[in-house]
């Protein structure tokens, strides 16, 4: 399979259990690899079967500012779910980050893998 890489998408949002944390939106960094099928070698400049990946990370930004979600779990999910819904990707892995939501610790977060 190749990949397309999403790499430190920076979102502000809504994110935790602490009333401190669904006060105000705070910064979530995102990564996201998807798995797409081999590109035909009589079309590797062709857009066809392509992700387009400045709308997928215009999703994603939407869907993370709006999601208020209390888990970096269920964050990730959400958004696994949005990109196994386009054609082209067959597997993603998403890694989500709340960075400073542990003292001395440049930040916390999940990484999860769906799709086949």
């Amino acid at each position: 399979m190749d990949k397309v890489l999403i790499q430190d998408l920076h979102v502000l949002g809504i994110l935790g259990v602490n009333d401190w944390e669904r006060n105000t939106p705070r910064e979530i960094i995102l990564n996201v690899t998807l798995f797409t099928a081999p590109r035909p070698a009589d079309r590797p400049d062709s857009l066809a079967g392509c992700v387009d990946y400045s709308l997928l990370a215009k999703d994603i930004r939407a869907l993370v500012e709006a999601a208020r979600r209390f888990t970096v779990e269920a964050l990730a999910e959400d958004v696994a779910e949005l990109c196994l819904k386009r054609p082209e990707v067959r597997k993603v892995v998403v890694k989500v980050e709340k960075p400073g939501a542990v003292q001395e610790v440049r930040s916390v977060g999940v990484e999860i893998e769906r799709g086949g």
